[in-house]
């Protein structure tokens, strides 16, 4: 088995925990074969080598996403990842910590954006007061 398959296979039940097996399945049950190449790519990368390695824990990389995704201002991963934080016991308040950090470091806009995103997945999931 190349290096490779072996991260693959280390980082798809990493994803499917984290981001949920229903999303993960799907993302990769519609993949074609040129989407696939991308698939194989952030399951063997993201996954199995980073989230694999054991140096930090679940909750510490989901903070970590939170603010790179702010800053990379990708508001689709970044409710990916909420939901995916909230899977991995980070709580509300420390999500709203993150996101106002990286606001501080990345402007206004960014961060906007990042709490619409994060605050939208929030209410969905019924864990802000008074939702769901």
């Amino acid at each position: 088995m190349s290096e490779d398959s072996a991260l693959f296979d280390k980082g798809l039940p990493i994803r499917r925990e984290v981001l949920g097996a229903e999303y993960v399945d799907a993302s990769m049950a519609k993949a074609d074969d040129f989407m696939m190449a991308f698939q194989r790519a952030t399951t063997t990368i993201a996954w199995g080598w980073a989230w694999g390695d054991p140096t930090l824990d679940r909750k510490t990389r989901s903070l970590l996403n939170l603010a790179m995704l702010t800053a990379l201002n990708r508001a689709p991963e970044i409710k990916l990842h909420v939901k995916g934080a909230l899977t991995n016991g980070v709580t509300v308040e420390e999500i709203k910590a993150t996101l106002l950090h990286a606001t501080a470091y990345c402007g206004i806009p960014a961060g906007l954006d990042a709490f619409k995103a994060a605050h939208e997945v929030l209410v969905k999931e019924g864990a802000l007061p008074g939702t769901k």
